[in-house]
Order: structure tokens, then C-alpha cells, then sequence
């Protein structure tokens, strides 16, 4: 992607100068961000998706006695009359069970796949939504079908409702208005408020980031090198040949408390491998993926499965959740592999014998698939 190439996608700004003006900063509403879209998965299609026992979906309904939320899978006949205001139905990871909304996805590849997530669709009757919340993540809100009228506002009280089972504010202060139609689309930053409010039916598809919490980070990191720490840390004995007697035996040395800090130390002191874990944590599949190996020649042409997730760094390949170290013309070809998602057969056939055989490792898995 030339990434200072105007595109329509961003009202006419380059994605280099969108990361700089807006990303993680401000909104950006963007008429007919795709000129004349259709949406291509019909009503029909989601209440299909949603009724699936891998595919993440929610109900949410605004009636008489407050909101209500259910958690898919929703079968057909627990979702209210289409003739009834005010409910929701959203369907997650839409990526992952159809081509062209991964195809979709790729569009948004300007920022780096680490953060990209998914696209979640939002069917709403006339008056549905989600009440006026907050993300804490940067989101693109694509209008598929219909009308919606969006609010937003930089909320500086973000206090909550009680006894609600979403994530509603309670003083919700909305600072600009827009309805938007088949094509527009609105950017909002995290913490950005916003309330979606549906004028007859609609579908809004959202294209999401994901944002590692700080200490959710630390512990899958911390637990991965605890899994090393025989072959990380040297297995040295605490000696203590200066040790006095104590007249207070209950209490913990502080020369022992110097160990035990110095050995998590050496620990965590592993730049190399916290790099390894981060790289395998943010490829792994994501819950309730499965992946069909049927294998087949990789001396063809191959593409990633739209369910993988492949990364790279300055020394490993990492593809859900593997690593796989390289260099030279292999780690050329694989990082390509990653950056385009596919390889042409004469790419392939100039990998050396340890990388095409670890390629046809991911075809057995049904990682890749032939072009």
C-alpha cells in the first residue's frame, strides 16, 4: 500500500497523513468513504451467523422495562419480531467466516496488523442501539445499509449506570451530530463517546483495533518466561554464610528478598524472548478457531487462510502463534508472505528446503490455501 497515496476511503487524505492528523486523536466523519457500498451479507445472513456456535453474537433490547443483553448463539426464534423497535443483534469476527468482509478488513491494513482486529456487524430495528458508551479502542464506523444517527463527544465524566448490564454512561454530554448513509463512515478515537441510534432498519459494520491491556500484557509475557525460567535463569542456591542468629525467627531476610528480586530480574531481562512471546501472543488464533488441514503441494502459488494471523520482527516469522526463525532470502519471502498475504509459485520455489517445508507444514494445518 502507498501509504501517500490520497484515498477516498480517508476523505482524500493519505493514510501517512490520517495516522498523523486523526489517528488516536480526533474524529474524522467521511462522506461516501466507499462511494455507492452495498452491503454484502444480507439480514438473513447475520440471524444465519448469529445462530452459530463459533461465531460470537449479542442481543441487546431497549424496552419497556430497561435494557436487556443475551449472549449468542442466537437462534431465530429468540430474536423479537422485525416489526419491533429498538433491539440490536451483533455478530463479531465477521472476518472469520467470509472472504469478502476479510477482504474488506484489508483496506484498513495502513495501521499495523498487530492492532487491527475484526469487523463486528450491528443490525438494529428503528430506535435500536447500545446507549451512549465509550471504547477503548480506535474504531471505524462504516454505514452499510440504512440510516443511523451517530452522537459523539469528548466525555470527561464517564461514569456509569447501575443496575444495567452494558456499559451505558450516565451523563452523556454529545457534542456533534451526523446521520450517516450506505458508504459514509465516521472514525472516532478511544474514549470518544458515541451513541448510535438506528433511523428504520440499518447495519453498521465497525472495523475495530485491539488494544493490549498494560497488565493483561504483563501476565500472558510474565507466564511465558516463567515456562523458561529453568532454561533462562541460572539455577543458583541461596546461600547466606553471613547470616546471624535471629531473636525474631519469623522474619523474612532481606538478603532473601534480594535473591527472589534479583532472580525475577534476571528474568524479565530476556529482551529476546519477551520479543518471541509477544510476537506468538499477538498471532494466536483467536477463541473458536479452527483450522481444516487438507495439505496439498506448496510448489504452487499459496495464500494465508483468512482466519491466520501472521507477524514478523527483525528475527522471527510468527503465524498463529508459532515462531519460526529466518534470514536471508527466506526471511525476504516470508515477511512478504505476511505483509501481502500470498506468494506466487516462483516466490515459493526460490524458498530454501527448511522454509518450504515448514510452509507445508501450515498447508497440512490449513493455514494457507493455493492461489
Amino acid at each position: 500500500m502507498d501509504i501517500q497515496q490520497p484515498l477516498t476511503l480517508l476523505g482524500g487524505f493519505s493514510p501517512e497523513r490520517f495516522m498523523k492528523i486523526y489517528w488516536h486523536k480526533k474524529p474524522l466523519l467521511i462522506r461516501q468513504a466507499i462511494p455507492g457500498f452495498q452491503a454484502f451479507l444480507s439480514r438473513k445472513d447475520l440471524v444465519e451467523m448469529a445462530a452459530r456456535e463459533d461465531v460470537e453474537s449479542r442481543l441487546i433490547v431497549h424496552g419497556a422495562k430497561g435494557w436487556s443483553l443475551k449472549h449468542g448463539p442466537l437462534a431465530r426464534r429468540s430474536l423479537p419480531p422485525f416489526t419491533q423497535k429498538k433491539w440490536t443483534f451483533l455478530v463479531q469476527g465477521v472476518d472469520l467466516h467470509d472472504d469478502r468482509a476479510h477482504d474488506l478488513l484489508q483496506q484498513f491494513r495502513f495501521v499495523p496488523d498487530a492492532r487491527l482486529d475484526d469487523l463486528m456487524i450491528s443490525y438494529a430495528t428503528d430506535g435500536g442501539g447500545v446507549g451512549p458508551h465509550f471504547d477503548s479502542y480506535d474504531v471505524f464506523l462504516l454505514q452499510a445499509h440504512g440510516k443511523r444517527r451517530w452522537r459523539i463527544g469528548r466525555q470527561k465524566d464517564l461514569s456509569l449506570q447501575e443496575g444495567v448490564p452494558l456499559k451505558i454512561l450516565d451523563n452523556f454530554v454529545p457534542e456533534d451530530e451526523f446521520v450517516l448513509e450506505p458508504g459514509d463512515m465516521l472514525y472516532l478515537p478511544p474514549k470518544w463517546a458515541h451513541d448510535g441510534i438506528a433511523e428504520g432498519e440499518c447495519m453498521t459494520w465497525s472495523i475495530g483495533f485491539r488494544s493490549p491491556n498494560e497488565a493483561e500484557l504483563a501476565a500472558e509475557l510474565v507466564y511465558g518466561l516463567a515456562q523458561e525460567a529453568v532454561d533462562l535463569v541460572a539455577e543458583a542456591m541461596y546461600r547466606d554464610p553471613k547470616q546471624a542468629a535471629v531473636t525474631q525467627p519469623a522474619a523474612i531476610p532481606a538478603q532473601l528478598q534480594d535473591f527472589a528480586a534479583q532472580a525475577v530480574r534476571k528474568l524479565v531481562d530476556q529482551p529476546q524472548w519477551l520479543e518471541t512471546l509477544l510476537g506468538e501472543y499477538m498471532t494466536q488464533a483467536k477463541s473458536g478457531v479452527w483450522f481444516d488441514g487438507e495439505g496439498f503441494d506448496v510448489a504452487v502459488g499459496v495464500a494465508l487462510d483468512r482466519r491466520t494471523r501472521m507477524m514478523y520482527d527483525k528475527r522471527q516469522i510468527y503465524i498463529n502463534g508459532d515462531s519460526f526463525r529466518v534470514g536471508g532470502a527466506d526471511g525476504r519471502l516470508l515477511r512478504q508472505l505476511a505483509d501481502t498475504r500470498q506468494l506466487g509459485a516462483a516466490q515459493v520455489v526460490r524458498l530454501s528446503a527448511d522454509a518450504q517445508a515448514a510452509l507445508q507444514d501450515w498447508a497440512d494445518n490449513g493455514w494457507l490455501k493455493t492461489l
